[in-house]
């Protein structure tokens, strides 16, 4: 017994008549009544009376009709919701961040773009340390994530987009001699102890940049995966913290924040995602995002 058995069946049910019912399913006669008939002889026994003008149900053929019913208007809600989530219109998606995704604007931006436009699909948002989202993307307790460039994101399976790129402040303490100048030059980073995030590694290009105009002069007194946790270093006086330009709308007392005369000096932001996603609803954010990542304002 197969779907097409059931809708055969309910359209004689319907009409009382094979004529006009095979007229209905646009099929002859005697196909109708072939199908019927291998119906019957499955279930064992009649589901029709028929009489030469008309065909009525049998007791057992009224209960085929209450459960056809029910079964294809099952089938139909499972191909509709199939198709749904095919379009990305319904499931959830998992979005790591770290760094400057949230002050940036960007991820506000994506998340409220996706919710115009499928309405019906769950974000799930989570704080991620940057070198953590590949390994939790990877093990699928992600399905995205914002994240500054890093070593890890050269991970095979992990597919990456650059979605921004901004220049880099440098932020520390007010009592700081060097916040007595407007803009400050690299050289005058030699010898500073210097706050960097985790994300900046022996790999990262902030971090091999430094070491190439720094050299041994280079000084990383922290490390840290918050950009609270870089700003509050900052503020406290121990060390200065080399940050994407859109942090400075972080206002911290005793914290201020100095541009850096050096345009190869840059913070960026990646989307990062697996490679051959099948997920409806994740395919759809990631090209929503990319289309939107379009718009940012380029160093």
């Amino acid at each position: 017994m197969d779907l097409r058995q059931l809708r055969y069946f309910l359209a004689v049910a319907e009409e009382k008549h094979f004529g006009r019912a095979a007229q209905t399913l646009n099929i002859v006669q005697p196909a109708l009544s072939m199908q019927i008939r291998a119906l019957e002889e499955e279930l064992g026994g009649a589901l029709f009376l028929r009489t030469s003008r008309s065909v009525e149900l049998t007791e057992a053929g009224k209960l085929l009709e209450t459960e056809a019913r029910r079964t294809l208007e099952q089938a139909e809600f499972a191909r509709r919701s199939v198709e749904r989530s095919l379009r990305g219109e319904t499931g959830t998606v998992r979005i790591g961040f770290a760094g400057n995704a949230i002050f940036s604007g960007k991820l506000m931006r994506d998340l409220r773009l996706f919710r115009q436009h499928y309405p019906d699909v769950e974000m799930i948002l989570q704080e991620v340390p940057a070198q953590q989202q590949v390994e939790a993307i990877l093990a699928g307790q992600l399905d995205i994530g914002y994240t500054p460039d890093h070593s890890k994101t050269l991970t095979g399976g992990i597919q990456v987009q650059r979605i921004g790129d901004w220049k880099i402040l440098v932020a520390l303490s007010d009592e700081h001699p060097l916040a007595e100048h407007p803009q400050l030059t690299v050289e005058m980073l030699s010898g500073e102890p210097l706050i960097l995030y985790d994300a900046h590694d022996s790999h990262e290009k902030l971090y091999l940049m430094l070491s190439q105009k720094l050299k041994h002069d280079l000084r990383i007194a922290h490390r840290s995966d918050s950009s609270l946790s870089v700003l509050a270093h900052a503020a406290a006086g121990l060390g200065l913290a080399l940050v994407p330009e859109p942090l400075q709308q972080v206002n911290i007392p005793g914290l201020v924040y100095r541009s850096l005369n050096d345009s190869e000096m840059t913070a960026n932001l990646l989307m990062i995602s697996r490679d051959g996603e099948t997920k409806g609803a994740v395919k759809a954010f990631l090209l929503l995002a990319s289309q939107d990542a379009s718009l940012m304002t380029k160093v």
